[in-house]
């Protein structure tokens, strides 16, 4: 996943558009069944691992709104499939989607301290003055 839209957000929803790899969903979509605030697909979120920034994060009017997550990749398989606070999409042919099928990009310069502490992207990037 990478990315994780806390309860802070105020579903403005200028983070949808934003999303080059179509991660991100209104609260009205969010798979999850109490979804109350937009939502980012962990089997999709790469991170902007091409961009100086998330682009999520550059958008968001809600200073510390976007925090960092676990990388979705093999070895933290378990913190999103056994976790409530996800919902990992179904591939027809490949199944389900877990971080040991189908691993994405990270940003390796982002601490696992900083993600197990869900510290804000923004914070973290320089983002707020």
């Amino acid at each position: 996943m990478a990315v994780f839209i806390t309860d802070s957000c105020i579903n403005c929803d200028a983070c949808i558009d934003e999303c080059p790899a179509t991660a991100i969903v209104s609260a009205d979509e969010s798979p999850l069944c109490d979804g109350e605030f937009t939502y980012v697909k962990p089997d999709r979120c790469i991170e902007c691992v091409d961009a100086a920034v998330p682009k999520c994060a550059d958008v968001c009017p809600t200073e510390d709104c976007i925090v960092w997550d676990m990388p979705y990749i093999a070895e933290y398989n378990d913190h999103f499939v056994l976790s409530n606070r996800y919902v990992i999409r179904e591939h027809k042919k490949k199944g389900l989607m877990t971080p040991e099928v189908s691993p994405m990009p990270w940003r390796e310069s982002i601490t696992m301290e900083q993600r197990e502490m869900n510290v804000s992207v923004g914070q973290t990037l320089k983002l707020y003055n």
